[in-house]
């Protein structure tokens, strides 16, 4: 078959829907995309392309795709729609906006994204642009995805840091100056079918393929766990005990990197004592890891020159979880395994190049000092949370919901919704969710396909580009690169093209910076000293420079890291703190520290003897990302239906059949799943996918496409959440029972 034309761009959403990065090569037949593959060339992913890519083009030309604007015409949850101009969309957004604005104050409407994606620019450019200091990522309880992660490491050394796989070099395993880890810990992740933060999940298999050993923990035998050295099948929630325990073993066994240590850390008496609290038989106990494998482990971790440890989401959904990451990220530290080669290295974004504030240095540079403090006056969280008013832009979540509610202390009247899927995706307590946007005055949803929140909520629903049909750029860690139409779908516009026509409206004097998105795509990548189109012309990537501060290694050794250019780190004092000043300076204890989660055996006793199995969410599939791609045929077909994975002495205790269809219930309600009995779980726990709805069934209400009968978050509650404001939402750690399915689902 010819082609018309071979365009190589980025994918970053919509369409594959993950954290991206990847390079794609889309195949161009008459107008339209036929074909897609991975890009060779791209240093990245080097060719390698996941089934969501793969199948863009059914995707892209889905019958149910929305492809215009759409206004609600009967009461909100009768599916009732109809067609509309773009004009009329956007005038109609303006006139709402401007006067719930006029009335009770810009700071009254959300703007609410899912994960990371190709939408933190678009969206914190629109709501600051309106004056809204409420960006926020509605639902996610404790704001617990990689937040507390990136607070955590900021706090230690002033950075973040991820798994060196050569991806800061374009000859990648070839670079002479690269080491492969000679072990790595996988933490809390799967990495092949989620494709992580600024990270691909095959680089593990790349970096076993050259000698890595695998320690592996995790509450489920994962493709990684059978193929390590110590498999560490931990208690959900008790991860902030095993990385105490691990501090524990390798300081009183003296295998911390002692030079490193003295040179470039403090408060290492302290982390030294505190780690005393936490021995091997104790955390045992906590974990149910065998205490031989948990020093095992450490041993094995502490030994190996250089290490590296790849973590995930559960560690921020552990209570407390800005603690827990910080013990962890207190291991790398110990071991002189940051920023070396094949260690943890610190992230930096190329060139200094910014998709969106990750941090509040980054709100600093792009906003001003002064534009973030009028923020913090009243953004939803930074009163009662100081490391939500210091660190990011986020509001904090769990306090909206309420004051959605309550009005308290202001009204909350609209909200745009852009990415996320609120009330099938990641909404702690849907049903409380599900009546707070119900409260809503006005909701926006910018999204490809109708799903619960458009059909429940949406008075507007704006249709968005792919990574096919859109002008954009990537700027995660490495490489920075641009994204490249290829096609027009109907009337689809990029998140980008909606959100900068809105705040020219809102904002003017933006009109007299930016005519076109790629005006406002040039002001981002000045730092590199390219436009889009000549980023464009040269491949459509670049690597960080050499001797810069985005591009390891050591970098902390020649003064690249801190502003005013002295060795050491982006600190407080300097150095990697195991007592961190920041988290000294928020109220919290500048040390980690363990803290049991809010159900367990051990805290809620008389619950555990109620609902027996600790039920873990958030599975990832390598078909879907989150609640996305349900109505894909070949991505379906290979992961047909909502399933809860039970261990095989617990399916035969309950009397369940692999296949039987079964009632998952706790005091907060019940969900029904299909059973795949299986050993690969811990005989304690349950695994369910999350995200999942129905699109071949009824979206009206009461329906809304099966949430109420099989969405898992029905399950899981929003309290108490974290000291800090950022993690311990109890996505993997609710008390559930299971039972046959007789009937109807309450």
């Amino acid at each position: 078959m010819g082609y018309d034309n071979v365009v190589t761009t980025t994918a970053w959403s919509p369409g594959p829907g993950c954290h991206g990065g990847c390079g794609v090569k889309l195949y161009i037949k008459n107008g339209k995309v036929v074909k897609v593959e991975g890009d060779e060339n791209h240093p990245f992913s080097q060719g390698r392309a996941c089934p969501r890519l793969l199948a863009l083009t059914q995707y892209m030309y889905h019958p149910d795709r929305i492809t215009y604007p759409l206004k609600r015409v009967g009461a909100r949850g009768e599916g009732k729609f109809e067609r509309i101009t773009w004009d009329e969309a956007l005038d109609t957004v303006e006139e709402k906006f401007s006067n719930i604005k006029a009335e009770y104050g810009p700071e009254s409407v959300l703007f609410c994204q899912g994960t990371g994606r190709d939408i933190g620019g678009p969206i914190s450019f629109l709501a600051y642009s309106y004056g809204s200091p409420n960006w926020i990522q509605l639902g996610l309880a404790g704001h617990s995805c990689y937040t507390p992660r990136l607070g955590a490491m900021m706090a230690t050394h002033g950075d973040y840091a991820v798994l060196d796989a050569g991806q800061f070099s374009e000859k990648r395993y070839a670079d002479p100056e690269y080491e492969v880890p000679k072990v790595i810990i996988i933490w809390g992740q799967n990495p092949m079918p989620g494709c992580p933060d600024g990270f691909f999940g095959h680089w593990i298999v790349d970096c076993m393929k050259r000698g890595s050993k695998l320690i592996v923990v995790d509450p489920r035998w994962t493709w990684f766990a059978s193929r390590s050295e110590k498999f560490l099948q931990i208690r959900p929630g008790t991860d902030g005990a095993l990385a105490m325990g691990m501090i524990n073993v390798i300081i009183s066994e003296d295998l911390y990197d002692q030079e490193f240590v003295k040179n470039w850390t403090e408060g290492f008496d302290d982390l030294k004592r505190r780690a005393a609290e936490y021995p091997p038989q104790k955390v045992a106990a906590i974990t149910w890891i065998p205490e031989a494998d948990i020093i095992a482990a450490a041993r094995l971790y502490a030994s190996a020159k250089p290490a590296a440890i790849q973590w995930g989401v559960p560690i921020d959904k552990c209570p407390e979880g800005s603690t827990v990451a910080q013990a962890i990220a207190h291991l790398w530290c110990l071991t002189g395994n940051l920023d070396v080669p094949g260690g943890n290295v610190i992230a930096r974004p190329a060139y200094g190049v910014t998709t969106y504030p990750f941090s509040t240095q980054e709100m600093h540079e792009l906003y001003g000092e002064e534009f973030v403090r009028r923020l913090n006056e009243k953004r939803i969280g930074a009163k009662e949370f100081a490391m939500v008013r210091n660190f990011r832009g986020w509001a904090q979540p769990d306090l909206a919901v309420k004051q959605m509610l309550t009005g308290d202390p202001y009204p909350i009247k609209a909200c745009w919704i852009q990415t996320s899927n609120v009330l099938g995706g990641q909404a702690a307590d849907t049903a409380l969710h599900y009546e707070a946007l119900k409260k809503m005055e006005f909701v926006v949803v910018a999204d490809l396909f109708h799903n619960p929140t458009t059909m429940a909520v949406a008075d507007i629903v704006l249709p968005v580009a792919s990574i096919a049909e859109k002008e954009s750029f990537r700027s995660w860690w490495v490489p920075l690169q641009v994204i490249v139409p290829a096609v027009e779908v109907g009337e689809c516009r990029s998140d980008w093209e909606i959100n900068l026509e809105l705040a020219k409206r809102f904002n003017p004097e933006l009109a007299k910076r930016y005519g076109s998105v790629k005006d406002l795509i040039n002001d981002r990548l000045k730092p590199c000293g390219l436009t889009y189109d000549e980023l464009k012309a040269q491949g459509g990537w670049i690597m960080p420079p050499e001797n810069s501060a985005s591009r390891p290694y050591r970098r902390y050794e020649k003064g690249l890291l801190r502003p005013d250019g002295k060795p050491g780190f982006r600190t407080p004092t300097g150095k990697v703190e195991f007592a961190s000043k920041s988290y000294e300076e928020w109220g919290l204890d500048s040390l980690p520290y363990y803290s049991e989660p809010p159900e367990s055996e051990v805290r809620t006793p008389e619950v555990y003897k109620k609902y027996p199995l600790v039920m873990v969410t958030g599975r990832r599939s390598s078909v879907y990302f989150h609640s996305e791609h349900r109505m894909i045929p070949w991505l379906r077909e290979c992961d047909p239906y909502p399933i809860v994975e039970i261990h095989p002495s617990v399916a035969e205790q309950v009397g369940i059949d692999d296949g039987e269809w079964v009632v998952i219930e706790n005091d907060r309600g019940s969900i029904k799943r299909k059973a795949k009995v299986t050993p690969i779980v811990h005989p304690k726990v349950i695994s369910v996918p999350h995200g999942w709805w129905l699109p071949e069934e009824d979206g009206c209400e009461p329906n809304l496409f099966g949430i109420w009968d099989i969405n898992c978050n029905k399950l899981v509650h929003i309290g108490p959440g974290a000291k800090s404001g950022y993690g311990g939402g109890a996505y993997k750690t609710a008390l559930v029972r299971v039972k046959k399915a007789n009937g109807a689902v309450e």
